[in-house]
């Protein structure tokens, strides 16, 4: 049972807000002392890990790349963009965008857009800045458009990639189905989630326009 002494360290050091990847190397190599191992293999094991595992850390890379953007202004010039725009609002840019991700991620492209790297530094600012072409924000408007502007990344990605055949949502289907002795292609997978993404992006469609209709009645602080 000692070997499961990697939990307590994890629940304890999350409790007491510990740096999470000092928690995790603690836990691991708790769990590697206490299953008997020396000092020298477990560090081993945990080198030998994370080289076979390295590239889950390239996406840790994005980060100092979206902070950078962020500090040299990339949210005031997507802000400064739309505003120029005439007609621009925040359901036209909202939908837009969605346009943009279900057709990139029925491409593959599903990496493409994100809530790091495209929805919090450019889709978010540029739909407020449209909100506010009718007048200042409060808080709960703000988020509801910042809310919405998630939304749309989580559904566009979610309905688009079952139309690309080599996703592993699709190999998992066509996996599932064979066990039950259901024989399906990919592409007859790919062909039928047509339709569903095609609906998806009408009904959240009109859910934006609904909201540019709220935006459009709504009162400006005081």
């Amino acid at each position: 049972m000692w070997v499961l002494s990697g939990i307590g360290v994890v629940v304890f050091g999350f409790a007491l807000r510990f740096n999470p990847l000092l928690v995790v190397v603690v836990a691991g190599i708790a769990t590697g002392l206490a299953a008997g191992f020396a000092p020298a293999a477990v560090v081993s094991m945990l080198g030998k890990a994370f080289a076979d595992n390295r590239f889950i850390a390239v996406a840790w890379l994005v980060l100092p790349v979206i902070g950078l953007l962020e500090r040299g202004g990339i949210r005031e010039r997507a802000r400064t963009l739309i505003s120029r725009l005439r007609g621009a609002t925040a359901g036209r840019v909202l939908t837009s965008y969605l346009l943009l991700r279900q057709t990139t991620a029925a491409l593959g492209l599903v990496s493409l857009g994100g809530h790091v790297q495209m929805v919090r530094p450019l889709i978010a600012p540029m739909a407020e800045a449209a909100a506010e072409r009718d007048g200042a924000l409060d808080d709960e408007t703000r988020n509801r458009i910042r809310a919405n502007a998630a939304a749309v990344d989580n559904i566009g990605a979610f309905f688009g990639e079952d139309v690309f055949i080599a996703i592993g949502s699709i190999l998992l289907i066509r996996g599932f189905l064979g066990q039950y002795g259901i024989s399906v292609t990919p592409m007859h997978l790919a062909l039928w989630a047509i339709p569903t993404a095609i609906l998806a992006f009408a009904i959240h469609a009109s859910r934006l326009w609904l909201l540019d209709r709220r935006l459009a009645r709504r009162k400006p602080p005081a």
